[in-house]
């Protein structure tokens, strides 16, 4: 699924400065999964642009409305608001609901209210993590089904580097080694010959670092405990 986070509050109200009437528009797709994006959470987002509004003064007003999917054009058909009937639209979907909408609504802006981070899974309560980089060149049958683009923090094609200690990446200490999982994944499945082939070297212009990111909402975590505890 798309993992993204929402833009903080500061830079929506920015972004909006020049209309006065909006439309929130939700997304009940993949980013309803991740609690960034769904009917709750545009109700919510509106709800506190107004009364920021209403702090600094008369003049502008958030409405909210939600479909199935920004990126499906079937689904538009269940708006309740017409957004053309706004100044802008702030989408709460992930850059393809935004993109997606713009088109369909050339005469209106259509702004992002996310940041849209990576393709993951829920790996925990409240915790999604960071699985496909969305590469185009999928490696994943002969990696074992692991991803080196996406879970290596150097993203490096051809085995692991002189940096991994004990399965664990250099970067950080708590970071599994990417390349060492692919490494056991295959001799698990006693398809080692794969690992020993050499692979033409990617040229990605900009070389990322950190290992696989991660969204995590606090509150889910603690309710979980609080429910475990019980």
């Amino acid at each position: 699924m798309i993992v993204a986070d929402r833009k903080p509050l500061d830079e929506i109200v920015n972004m909006l400065k020049p209309y006065e009437n909006v439309l929130v528009l939700g997304c009940g797709a993949c980013v309803s999964v991740c609690l960034s994006g769904g009917e709750k959470q545009a109700r919510e987002l509106a709800m506190q642009l107004n009364l920021r509004a209403s702090n600094e003064g008369p003049g502008f007003h958030a409405d909210f409305d939600c479909i199935t999917r920004q990126c499906d054009r079937e689904f538009t058909e269940n708006l309740e608001k017409d957004p053309a009937n706004f100044d802008a639209v702030l989408s709460i979907a992930c850059g393809v609901g935004v993109g997606f909408m713009s088109e369909l609504y050339p005469e209106t802006p259509v702004l992002p209210g996310l940041n849209t981070t990576f393709y993951g899974a829920n790996t925990a309560p409240g915790t999604w993590e960071e699985y496909c980089h969305g590469c185009g060149d999928c490696v994943l049958a002969w990696t074992g089904g692991i991803c080196p683009i996406a879970r290596c923090s150097k993203s490096l094609i051809n085995g692991t580097c002189g940096g991994t200690h004990d399965g664990k990446c250099e970067v950080r200490d708590d970071l599994d080694c990417a390349w060492y999982m692919i490494y056991e994944r295959l001799k698990q499945l006693g398809r080692l010959d794969e690992y020993r082939k050499m692979r033409e070297p990617r040229d990605w212009g900009e070389n990322r670092s950190g290992g696989p990111r991660r969204l995590t909402h606090e509150e889910v975590m603690e309710l979980e405990e609080e429910v475990s505890n019980v």
